[in-house]
């Protein structure tokens, strides 16, 4: 995807369909495959991302792209096809999350510390790997996604409320909030 066909690709923003959707397993990794990470993974650039979910783009199928080396204005992205969670730490970790579908808004969110995941890279090779950090945050956050849960349903009750209000409130007036001025990248986890 290049060119005007990037600008037309964007992210889905809450309220736009797709995000309360389980997303489907690839059944074969192929050239469209292929075709569909480039894209997302050229979205997440246009977007300061460092994650994003396939669903996000409106293609409800399980496939997560990935760069945090972005933070530091690098280019090292990771594709991960099917990814499933097959452990998770009792500890804790807590770190400040954002999303491109729900602009604009960051919160501290708590999940596992330390993951174990399996996934199918871009040639279709399986892979099992240990994650902690924000590998693992955002790993578990881009996992939601494709499991119909954005973070802030990992957020309190009344802040979730804040969050809907604003957003229902934007779109009865037409209008669609726009992406956050920070460009702190690591907040943009997709």
């Amino acid at each position: 995807m290049g060119g005007a066909d990037a600008e037309q690709q964007r992210h889905r923003r809450l309220g736009e369909g797709h995000h309360d959707e389980d997303a489907t397993p690839v059944e074969a990794v192929d050239a469209a495959t292929r075709k569909l990470i480039d894209d997302m993974v050229e979205s997440m650039y246009a977007a300061d991302g460092i994650g994003l979910a396939a669903v996000q783009i409106g293609a409800p199928q399980r496939i997560i792209v990935m760069d945090l080396d972005q933070r530091e204005g690098k280019r090292n992205p990771r594709h991960f096809i099917n990814p499933v969670i097959t452990w998770r730490s009792e500890e804790l970790a807590i770190f400040e999350e954002g999303c491109l579908s729900v602009p604009e808004i960051w919160e501290e969110v708590e999940r596992a510390a330390k993951i174990k995941a399996e996934y199918l890279d871009r040639e279709g090779k399986r892979h099992e790997f240990e994650a902690e950090g924000l590998l693992a945050t955002c790993l578990q956050h881009e996992i939601d996604h494709l499991n119909g849960v954005l973070f802030i349903d990992h957020i309190s009750k009344l802040k979730r409320a804040m969050v809907m209000k604003k957003f229902t409130k934007a779109a009865k007036k037409g209008v669609s909030p726009a992406l956050a001025k920070d460009k702190e990248p690591s907040h943009h986890i997709g």
